[in-house]
């Protein structure tokens, strides 16, 4: 039985990035950057205005005060999306808006509020020296700067510093293609009533969902019914995907068909993991396609994804970082039991006092659906004797991929 490292190691070793493809900036959102993106121009393009005021020479306006207001001859106006077609001379000022660019022979602009004006003229009630008000061009990006390595996924803030630096549209990796396959005569599908001795499925929508979450293409084929002939052909048109995923028939039940058609028609390098819950984990490959085998349990389904699936997914995807970040957390409730597999507990976190707290979701057998609902860490419990006290440091594997600061 191998171990987490170990089985996560052999699995991620046969995973590598996926061709890369080129699509519009706007359809990037989660994507993963097959490149360097390299600011192709400067940012601001060019020196603006940051209020609506008037532009105006620093020399002009370095006495100016409310006492003693300095009065200019209005020569114009510029609105944002305009450009002042002229060079402003001594004793001149420029009516701007935000946005706008800083017209040629003025350094400086003093927003409205500090100025009177009249037919022709504007007062100044105050100074305004070299750079005042005015956003300098390139302060925030230099043209050929690097505005994100290869392997960052992109957000709507990248979006939106690469579309302000002109890198439309963008070679990203392509998704993966991952099939997933429910196996089971218990279950009923997605909007069917049970049958007598049948179960709503529920892996299978998950799966598409966490799938999709991870950066995936989901490639659902159905549940396939405790018969090879069945799961054969089901199987066989999986063999397009990137990954396959299956959830159940991987144990030692008589019904248990998935491993043998693995060692059939392909490879298995492991079927069981020290771990809890997920021990009856497979992994191998159909012809050239890997398939991991996940346990039917809902809960079991879902924390092997969490901490094999989703890392081969982002893999592929040539994410930089393809595991959730991990925190020290403080346990607070029950004490938690040790065991001679590792634990993955579900857990909410809170913030108390600036200090991360742990409370579990409750039951934490392997059919119950509901400790997946408001988890948002996974709780390692290591292998050992003993018990982990409430009071004390857990690592925990945080699932949102950012620290989820609230409950104050």
């Amino acid at each position: 039985m191998l171990s987490v490292e170990e089985a996560r190691e052999r699995i991620l070793a046969r995973f590598t990035p996926l061709a890369a493809e080129v699509v519009p900036l706007p359809d990037a959102l989660g994507r993963v950057l097959a490149e360097d993106a390299v600011a192709r121009e400067r940012l601001p393009l060019f020196a603006n205005s940051a209020m609506d005021g008037y532009a105006v020479r620093s020399a002009d306006a370095g006495a100016a005060s409310a006492e003693q207001p300095v009065r200019l001859r209005l020569a114009g106006e510029v609105p944002a999306g305009s450009v002042y077609p002229g060079t402003v001379g001594a004793g001149e000022a420029i009516r701007i808006l935000t946005g706008a660019p800083l017209p040629t022979g003025t350094d400086a602009v003093l927003q409205q509020e500090l100025t009177h004006t009249g037919e022709g003229w504007v007062e100044l009630l105050a100074p305004a020296p070299a750079g005042n008000n005015v956003r300098a061009a390139g302060e925030d990006v230099a043209a050929g700067a690097l505005l994100a390595p290869l392997g960052t996924e992109l957000g709507p803030a990248e979006i939106a510093l690469l579309a302000a630096c002109g890198v439309h549209p963008v070679r990203v990796g392509r998704r993966p293609r991952v099939a997933i396959l429910s196996t089971g005569d218990e279950l009923a599908p997605l909007g069917e009533t049970p049958k007598p001795g049948q179960i709503r499925e529920s892996n299978g929508p998950y799966l598409v969902a966490a799938v999709r979450r991870a950066g995936g293409e989901p490639l659902r084929l159905g549940i396939a019914r405790d018969r090879e002939d069945e799961l054969r052909e089901k199987l066989a048109a999986a063999r397009g995907a990137d990954l396959i995923l299956t959830s159940g028939g991987v144990s030692v039940g008589d019904y248990d068909l998935v491993k043998q058609i693995l060692d059939e028609q392909g490879t298995i390098e492991f079927w069981r993991v020290r771990m809890r819950p997920g021990k009856p984990l497979a992994f191998g490959t159909l012809g050239d396609t890997p398939l991991l085998g996940l346990p039917g349990n809902p809960v079991s389904a879902a924390v092997t994804f969490e901490l094999f699936g989703r890392p081969a997914i982002r893999r592929m995807l040539g994410a930089a970082r393809v595991e959730r970040p991990r925190v020290e957390v403080v346990l607070e409730g029950a004490d938690i039991a040790r065991a001679e597999r590792r634990q993955f507990v579900r857990a909410r976190l809170e913030s108390r006092g600036g200090t991360l707290v742990a409370l579990t979701t409750g039951a934490q057998d392997s059919h119950i659906i509901t400790s997946l609902r408001g988890a948002t860490a996974l709780l390692v419990i290591p292998e050992g004797a003993g018990l982990v006290r409430s009071g004390e440091h857990v690592s925990a594997l945080l699932l949102n991929d950012a620290l989820p600061w609230g409950g104050e």
